[in-house]
């Protein structure tokens, strides 16, 4: 789909609050209250066979409280202890509150993994010193012992990537056992306010080279207020990504392509970030469907399927709170999945 410049940001003192009394923006807007709905909590507690059957009907399962809140407040103040030498913490707070310091700093200095222009390039606009001691520290994040562990490549490895109550639940859940793999590479991404958020677009896009039975796992880190920045789910986005993957894969055989060649002509409709589109907005629009947005809280997991649509909304924290949240894949390690994903993530990697 080509690419539209975002539209100019609506004052949103002049704006109907989207839900709740909160404006929710997007990078080509603000959305509006009849373009929203709740997303739908679940609890882990609930029998798996009733949390199966909601996952295959609305492509995810927002599940509340599945990690301990110390372990993912633990692992945030890692992060931003880790970070806070770029300038990019309020002096004189804590680094596990992950405060943007917003009168101090530029927006464009801090820019988040995975919401660039580019396919897995290295994001941002500025190639200020700071900016580039700011990307660095957060790509070096993803290899940090607190994060990723002590190597190789199993649950048992530790780190917070390896949390053992999240891979406990997904082998489960999905029924794998032994045979789930928690893949290595992972998007440990922050967004700061004043920043893009992530367009739109659905997992099996990174992941072609792999059946479409993995499980996505996004963990935010840290609470995240309904405008600060979480991601948000089209309504019914599991049968549209599926439907406009089989689109593709149909104008793939009449033209009697090959597997690699239907892959590249996937990727050909997609913007060059790999993504549907930049803008939310216009793509529910478009396709006559709500986005479900919440508030998280640090301990929730969404789980989703490789073709749930999604994206993010713009992080308008009113106390410029950062943003950090981590994309977790699983696999049946029995069955073909994407071997490319078998390294820690790096720029340009070509995923």
């Amino acid at each position: 789909m080509p690419h539209a410049a975002p539209a100019p940001a609506a004052d949103p003192q002049q704006q109907q609050p989207t839900i709740a009394g909160v404006h929710l923006r997007v990078n080509d807007g603000p959305l509006s209250p009849s373009s929203v709905s709740p997303l739908r909590a679940s609890r882990p507690s609930e029998p798996l066979s009733a949390l199966r059957q909601r996952y295959a009907s609305d492509g995810y399962l927002f599940l509340k409280g599945l990690l301990p809140r110390d372990d993912v407040l633990a692992a945030r103040a890692a992060y931003f202890t880790s970070l806070a030498p770029t300038g990019v913490l309020k002096p004189g707070t804590r680094p596990v509150d992950g405060i943007f310091d917003a009168e101090g700093a530029r927006a464009a200095d801090f820019p988040g993994i995975g919401a660039g222009s580019v396919k897995n390039a290295r994001p941002g606009g500025s190639s200020s010193e700071r900016s580039v001691a700011f990307t660095d520290a957060a790509l070096r994040a993803h290899t940090e012992p607190w994060y990723a562990g002590g190597g190789g490549g199993d649950a048992q490895e530790g780190g917070f990537a390896r949390h053992p109550a999240l891979y406990d639940f997904v082998a489960r859940f999905s029924g794998w056992g032994d045979d789930t793999l928690a893949v290595r590479r992972s998007l440990l991404r922050n967004n700061t306010p004043g920043n893009r958020a992530i367009g739109v677009h659905y997992d099996q896009s990174f992941m072609r080279h792999g059946e479409p039975t993995s499980v996505t796992a996004w963990v935010p880190m840290g609470d995240v207020r309904l405008e600060g920045g979480g991601l948000i789910y089209l309504e019914g986005g599991e049968a549209l990504g599926a439907q406009i993957e089989d689109d593709f894969a149909a104008k793939a055989r009449a033209a009697g392509m090959s597997d690699e060649e239907t892959r590249n002509a996937f990727n050909a409709n997609m913007m060059s970030s790999g993504f549907l589109c930049d803008g939310p907005a216009e793509f529910g629009r478009e396709h006559g469907r709500r986005w479900l947005v919440a508030a998280y809280e640090a301990g929730d997991v969404v789980l989703h399927s490789p073709h749930m649509i999604h994206a993010s909304t713009i992080n308008d924290d009113p106390d410029n709170r950062i943003r950090l949240g981590t994309d977790l894949r699983f696999v049946n390690s029995a069955r073909p999945w994407d071997t490319r994903w078998s390294n820690h993530y790096t720029f340009d990697d070509g995923l």
